[in-house]
């Protein structure tokens, strides 16, 4: 079933999730749910407060990506495989030079921003059978799983703009707050006290 997204302005997207365990009640139908989402809004990632729940579950499927052919052989490989479901990850370790790519969000349509990650991290996690991984990753891998992150933890890409930037997209943030945004799929707007 495709979810509707929670638009940027939602106090969702500001909370840092839980834990759940393997008990959490319907959880392999969540997940079907939020993949069916994302895939249906062209995501390649897409987070459990996004989808209006405070829990730290995410998922990605970053082989879209693999299709640049600015990317070495390696790289490409790397992201045609990396499609996993995250359950109560964390990051162990951030390492190498921070470098620039411009981020979007489904719950920030129509924004897209430089932002600087590191290169290199060290992850765990469990999937969705519960078992645990410790992995590196790094390159666009790293900076999708980064991105992700941030959502369970409260944090979206723009907080990571300069003020500049921030002030230069503020009104299209307010815009998107209050509904007055045309997305290609299903979203769900903050509701304010009038």
């Amino acid at each position: 079933m495709i979810l509707p997204i929670v638009a940027y302005g939602d106090p969702v997207l500001r909370k840092v999730g839980k834990e759940i365990d393997a008990d959490y009640p319907e959880l392999d139908k969540l997940i079907a749910n939020m993949k069916e989402t994302m895939y249906n809004a062209s995501g390649v990632g897409l987070a459990a407060p996004q989808i209006g729940k405070d829990i730290r579950l995410f998922l990605i499927d970053a082989s879209p990506f693999a299709e640049d052919e600015d990317l070495d052989e390696d790289d490409r490989n790397t992201l045609k495989n990396f499609n996993h479901v995250f359950i109560n990850a964390r990051i162990v370790k951030e390492e190498g030079e921070e470098w620039s790519f411009a981020e979007g969000c489904l719950s920030i349509p129509d924004v897209r921003e430089d932002v600087f990650r590191q290169e290199k991290i060290t992850i765990e996690y469990q999937d969705e059978n519960f078992e645990k991984h410790t992995e590196v990753l790094s390159g666009l891998a790293a900076r999708v799983f980064q991105h992700e992150y941030d959502h369970i933890e409260g944090i979206l890409f723009t907080d990571k703009l300069s003020s500049l930037k921030k002030r230069l997209i503020k009104k299209k943030l307010e815009n998107i707050s209050k509904g007055k945004i045309k997305a290609d799929y299903r979203m769900r707007f903050p509701k304010f006290k009038k």
